[in-house]
């Protein structure tokens, strides 16, 4: 996103990326707090800037629930969920589905027991650090530390309370929801079509593979797909003249309509993947509440072309110094990767024993060719 010339803002979860908490308290799939202050922060800070928003896995989660609860109060003007839970109670029990699951369980639930335990002179409310220590999966650490940090009574409570599946229908400016529908993490089963469909400022747009954060081109994998589509979509809107215009305040959701889920007034879905913005006129039934428009559609490479002085106002301040903003990313980044050498370790098992069955087959019928070509020469 840097590289396309956005302003790009990094907001941790609250005792990452090598940075100490401050109080007694960790982050959760529903803390909203922190992504409030942030997006305030920014909005006072650059009060002309349209402010986008970018959210994945539980972070995705954190940001439709908190769309939800500000509804038109909020600063964002577009915002992209990426590889969303939706509704953590039912994700949480097809994650025990198959084994690759059950071994991305453990290694996420080894990673959260280390993340408790590098914070523990600043929890005293935790006291059953015998527990916590055992901690082998998600549900372990939500029922030792989270339930006990937030007062829920119980596990499943937690996660109906915080699924931003509850909150969708609330949002009130344009959500780009990706989802892959063999997502071993973020399951099929947790996407809430109906609430998606109900809602016409939100766009539910599902690949069939992907897996959880990857949409990777190429054979080398370096770049994601999901990354130009955000990039599209937040240009092809940053270029509309409705990026001024105000967010619906009608808080009562509509019926769901009887076209198709990947069907938008805002953006179509090319035959190369990439989302773009819808190019036809709207009908006149949507009105008002059509919240995104494509002024001018790009060449055939996707891109965008604004309109002259469209956004003047509203162009993003300029980074001085890229570069200078990346080496304390790159420093958290390996500080974190020292710290969860546990987690990278289950995660290695699990690559070899997804692997290992296709690769030990293609050996064995190797060696049996072999056997079979040299009991034949002897004969």
């Amino acid at each position: 996103m840097a590289k396309s010339g956005w302003n790009v803002v990094v907001s941790n979860h609250r005792g990452l990326g090598g940075v100490t908490i401050t109080s007694d308290c960790l982050y959760n799939a529903g803390w909203t707090e922190d992504a409030r202050k942030v997006i305030d922060h920014l909005h006072t800070q650059y009060p002309q800037a349209p402010l986008f928003a970018v959210g994945t896995s539980i972070g995705a989660n954190v940001l439709v629930k908190y769309l939800g609860e500000e509804g038109v109060n909020t600063a964002i003007v577009g915002a992209v969920a990426i590889c969303c839970p939706w509704d953590l109670l039912i994700g949480e029990k097809f994650l025990k589905r198959r084994y690759a699951q059950r071994c991305y369980d453990k290694a996420l639930g080894i990673g959260l027991k280390v993340y408790a335990q590098l914070h523990r002179s600043l929890l005293p409310r935790l006291t059953d650090w015998d527990s916590i220590s055992k901690i082998r999966c998600i549900r372990d650490y939500d029922q030792h530390v989270t339930c006990v940090l937030y007062d829920f009574e119980t596990v499943d409570t937690y996660y109906r309370e915080v699924s931003c599946s509850r909150y969708v229908g609330s949002v009130r400016i344009p959500l780009l929801c990706i989802s892959a529908l063999d997502d071993p993490i973020c399951s099929r089963e947790t996407i809430p079509w109906d609430e998606c469909r109900a809602n016409k400022n939100v766009v539910l747009a599902t690949t069939q593979h992907g897996g959880h954060l990857g949409h990777l081109e190429g054979l080398t994998g370096k770049s994601l797909w999901w990354v130009r589509a955000v990039d599209e979509f937040f240009c092809a809107f940053n270029s509309s003249s409705l990026i001024r215009r105000g967010k619906i305040q009608n808080n009562k959701v509509d019926s769901p309509p009887l076209k198709s889920i990947d069907e938008a007034p805002y953006v179509n879905i090319r035959e190369d993947g990439l989302v773009t913005a819808f190019g036809n006129e709207p009908s006149g039934e949507l009105g008002n509440e059509q919240l995104v428009e494509d002024d001018k559609v790009g060449d055939n490479n996707g891109t965008v072309q604004q309109e002259p002085n469209a956004t003047t106002q509203y162009d993003p301040v300029r980074c001085p110094n890229i570069n200078a903003m990346l080496v304390p990313v790159k420093d958290c980044l390996n500080q974190l990767s020292r710290r969860s050498k546990i987690s990278m370790w289950v995660l290695a098992c699990v690559a070899i024993t997804t692997t290992w069955p296709i690769l030990g087959s293609l050996f064995f019928k190797k060696m049996l060719r072999k056997n079979f070509s040299s009991s034949s020469t002897k004969r």
